[in-house]
């Protein structure tokens, strides 16, 4: 028998109906079924998922095989026995709620051969808002450095490795990881790979948010997410020198899971489990946040680790509640910079020196950040439609502050400022986009266009987008414009950035909409 190219090993656990289109994504894969093995490994699922993978056993007996095992607790057990039993020149894993574009194998065999790459990434996209970290997508790239670029932000196994090197340096899932077993397992391979390669030319790989969250990272505790950092920076530790090097991989870590574990919904943990996950995030910064990764971290991820590792845990509730019901601290300025006005600045009650609270963003972009509470159609005084947005930002002297040098827009477009409006507690900043100027310049298909907030002070220029309603409020209008009309929404995108949605109507898309109105069988129910 011919060896195939490549294996793509998958953990399956009650992913079922997302089991269907993942599979069906496999088999339908351009590479072909004779140079493709799918290994699936049941984890002791109990939803119909073991016997759909039988289904396509039997449907495709030459290439899908199916292994069933009791349930392990986490996708590393059955990770590990699917990579036992693989028998192609690259393996590739797959989520078992995850799906893959038609031609991502064969494009991705393709460019590991002819750059001789050992591991290599083609482009993830969210589904379902899950966010995935595209800076190491940027672009197609045939060699890229674990330590000079965006790839310890994406250190997840949904890559293509040569199975030589894994099997060469025995590389496996530590088992006793119920979450991120994956990280020590892609970062070694990186460590020992001779060529690493990027390909952005394709939607290579669909990571799935499931409805019910029936993931398991979605369902981990933040004591066993702590269990988990810890492990993974222990790893990282003892396979990378201090340094420069090190530091580039911990600020992942540092900028995600631990900073993570510090978020919000920390105020709801009962006191004994928050006093264990501050001592946690307080040892971790204590042993490995040097000052190049501090540097780097943003202000409000800072001063909560800081907090966690110099002060008490009701210094650290009390910054967190700040952040909640205020949203961004009080700035001041001083000879040396811009500081956050957080509990302890000036005064060193959580153990912290005032460059903690030094924010490391350009003032602009800070003062720019927004989110907006309202959307809604309006005519303005010349009699063109617009649209109005309301947002709010935490600054009541914003207006001061930017010395009125407030510009914001929705893609290409530019909109207009109406009014900025001081109260006790921020500002409110009313902004128009009229449906006239969003149908400038559009594409044939329609466009998304992120609206962004633009503060120049002092030469200093920071863009960032306003942030979408929450909860999400969809606000959609028709426009006509000459003998065409057009759909104007607003919605959120998978980051929680509002968003304008600007398409023309066309027969096909009144024909979708009308078939995602009907029941099968095309009669209106009574």
């Amino acid at each position: 028998m011919t060896q195939p190219d490549v294996t793509v090993v998958t953990a399956v656990y009650n992913t079922m109906p997302d089991l269907t289109t993942c599979l069906t994504s496999l088999v339908e894969q351009t590479i072909g079924l004779d140079r493709l093995e799918v290994v699936a490994v049941d984890d002791g699922s109990t939803d119909g998922s073991a016997e759909e993978l039988d289904r396509f056993a039997a449907r495709y007996p030459g290439t899908v095989k199916v292994l069933h095992q009791p349930n392990s607790g986490g996708p590393a057990a059955p990770s590990n026995r699917g990579l036992e039993h693989a028998t192609g020149r690259y393996v590739f894993f797959i989520g078992s709620d995850d799906h893959l574009g038609p031609e991502a194998l064969e494009r991705m065999v393709a460019a590991a051969d002819r750059w001789g790459s050992d591991v290599l990434l083609g482009r993830l996209v969210g589904v379902n808002k899950r966010y995935v970290h595209q800076a190491i997508f940027a672009s197609t790239q045939p060699e890229v450095d674990l330590f000079a670029s965006a790839l310890p932000f994406a250190l997840s196994n949904t890559k293509l490795f040569r199975r030589e090197l894994v099997e060469k340096y025995g590389l496996r899932f530590p088992e006793d990881m119920p979450v991120g077993s994956d990280q020590p397992f892609t970062l070694e391979a990186c460590l020992r790979a001779g060529r690493i390669s990027v390909l952005a030319d394709y939607d290579y790989y669909y990571a799935v948010k499931r409805a019910n969250s029936g993931n398991i990272t979605y369902r981990s505790t933040h004591l066993a997410r702590l269990g988990c950092v810890e492990r993974i920076v222990a790893f990282v530790a003892e396979h990378i020198e201090p340094g420069e090097r090190r530091d580039a991989v911990l600020l992942r870590h540092f900028t995600w899971e631990i900073a993570k574990l510090v978020q919000d919904d920390f105020l709801s943990l009962d006191r004994k489990t928050q006093e264990q996950v501050r001592e946690g995030v307080g040892r971790l910064a204590r042993e490995h946040l040097t000052e190049g990764i501090r540097g780097k971290l943003p202000v409000t991820a800072r001063v909560r680790i800081g907090v966690a590792a110099y002060g008490t845990l009701a210094d650290l509730v009390a910054v967190l509640r700040q952040d909640v019901r205020h949203g961004l601290p009080p700035t001041v300025l001083r000879d040396d910079g811009w500081f956050a006005r957080y509990r302890g600045f000036g005064d060193g009650r959580c153990g912290l020196s005032d460059d903690w609270y030094e924010i490391t963003t350009p003032i602009s972009r800070w003062l720019a950040r927004l989110e907006a509470v309202a959307v809604r159609w309006a005519v303005d005084g010349s009699g063109e439609r617009t649209v109005r947005v309301t947002a709010r930002g935490p600054r009541p002297d914003l207006a001061e502050m930017a010395g009125g040098a407030i510009t914001v827009s929705a893609g290409r477009t530019a909109g207009t400022v109406d009014s900025i409006e001081a109260d006790p507690l921020g500002a409110t900043v009313n902004m128009s986009f009229r449906a006239r100027d969003l149908l400038t310049g559009l594409k044939p298909g329609g466009e998304r266009r992120v609206v962004k907030v633009t503060v120049t002070r002092d030469g200093d220029k920071g863009s960032t987008p306003v942030r979408g309603p929450q909860p999400s409020m969809v606000q959609r209008s028709f426009h006509r414009e000459g003998g065409q009309l057009f759909v104007i929404t607003s919605s959120t995108n998978r980051k929680g950035d509002l968003m304008l949605v600007v398409f023309p109507v066309t027969l096909r898309r009144m024909m979708s909409g009308l078939r995602r109105r009907l029941p099968l069988g095309g009669k209106k129910q009574p």
